[in-house]
């Protein structure tokens, strides 16, 4: 047994991924009433989400802790190519709209009565605000990764002055809790053979088929941004072929992103490929987290094409002065999009609100989102987590140059 699973650890990872893959997609064909198979996605997706608070809380304390004096993380570097990334992702599908306009079907069926949008951008910002100073137990065990963020830093800040025994206790912890997280990775075909079926078995591929040029647009804008624009800012910022870093971190990031449909869940996997690719510890240990609260270029492409499809079915005309509103609206208000499946579908009726749009006709287009989103979500997911790191690694080449 023991050479068996070092063979199989032998066996490349992404190589491994993709024979789970394969093998969940004819399970779940095949015999999709199996549905106890579910069970090692759930189980995959859940130890990430489990493990994931532990190692940005450790991580980024400990990375505080023994930074020496007058290090620098390019951080303000990052923060900047993230908001970026939103207004260039909702100007891609501004465009995207006009060139390939699109009408709604609205699904009675699609229960939605249970939602509720925030009412404005003010009420995500002041959100955001709030997970800040949230109490820093109830931030680790809710997931908060801002207030997780905001906590580890003041106590790494605090902790410079602790005692070298301290800060090695403090070390071990962040080492032992990436371990863990190496090992759960380690998993990641069973996981993904789970989390296909689970997708094939339940949902089918009749139910996208009436949506397929609403999917065909999404997909193909998230794939524009992926293959155009962030090779432009990654050449921009490092000088060198772009396509060799965008692509290991869509295939390294993404396809595990794709899968589980959570930024916040990829963040171990996210953490483990900057420190392959051997980036600066003290800047990814913060820009990993902070990205998979605020880097969502794929939901301000979700909230931009969704609200001028629903005015486009409305027979709203929406000028490009508008537009470029609304691309302002969706950056602001995908950064504060949760980093779960589905995020950013609560915020479409905010977006649609600029257009005049009723609330009732808004969630209608939500229900939509919902019935796309198998793929939707999984595309914009995978967008937005690869391109944390793909930045993440912009800021660390610039700041090598400098």
């Amino acid at each position: 047994m023991k050479n068996l699973i070092q063979k199989w650890n032998s066996i490349n990872l992404i190589k491994r991924i993709i024979c789970g893959l394969i093998v969940g997609i004819i399970l779940g064909l095949a015999i999709p009433q199996a549905s106890v198979i579910s069970i090692l996605g759930d189980l995959f997706v859940g130890a990430l989400r489990g493990i994931a608070p532990l190692l940005v809380f450790f991580l980024v304390m400990s990375s505080l802790c023994h930074m020496g004096k007058g290090q620098k993380t390019n951080m303000k570097f990052v923060v900047v190519l993230y908001l970026l990334g939103n207004v260039l992702s909702a100007l891609a599908a501004v465009l995207s709209s006009r060139l390939f306009p699109i009408m709604l079907t609205f699904s009675e069926n699609t229960n939605t009565s249970d939602i509720t949008p925030p009412s404005g951008v003010s009420e995500v910002l002041k959100n955001l605000l709030m997970n800040i100073v949230s109490n820093p137990v109830d931030a680790l065990v809710n997931a908060n990764y801002i207030g997780i963020l905001a906590w580890a830093i003041i106590f790494g800040i605090a902790l410079k002055a602790a005692s070298g025994t301290t800060k090695t206790v403090i070390e071990n912890i962040s080492d032992a809790t990436s371990t863990a997280v190496r090992w759960i990775i380690n998993l990641a075909p069973f996981g993904i053979m789970g989390l296909i079926f689970t997708t094939i078995s339940e949902q089918g591929l009749s139910v996208l088929l009436s949506y397929g040029r609403l999917i065909c647009v999404l997909v193909g804008t998230m794939l524009f941004v992926a293959l155009v624009l962030n090779p432009i800012v990654t050449f921009l910022c490092t000088r060198q072929n772009p396509y060799p870093l965008v692509l290991r971190c869509l295939k390294d990031s993404g396809l595990t992103a794709f899968f589980t449909r959570s930024s916040a869940a990829n963040i171990p996997v996210n953490m483990e490929l900057c420190k392959n690719l051997g980036l600066d510890e003290d800047t990814y240990s913060i820009s990993i987290p902070l990205g998979a609260t605020i880097n969502m270029g794929g939901a301000a492409i979700t909230i931009s094409i969704m609200a001028l499809a629903a005015a486009n079915t409305l027979g709203i005309s929406v000028d490009f002065p508008t537009a470029l509103i609304l691309c302002i609206l969706a950056a602001a208000s995908a950064a504060g999009a949760s980093g779960v499946a589905g995020g950013s579908l609560l915020l479409i009726p905010m977006a649609c609100s600029l257009f005049g749009i009723p609330n009732d006709v808004a969630m209608q287009v939500v229900g939509v989102g919902f019935i796309v989103g198998v793929i939707q979500d999984s595309c914009e997911t995978a967008l937005n987590s690869s391109t944390d790191v793909l930045y993440t690694a912009c800021a660390c080449k610039i700041r090598r140059n400098k």
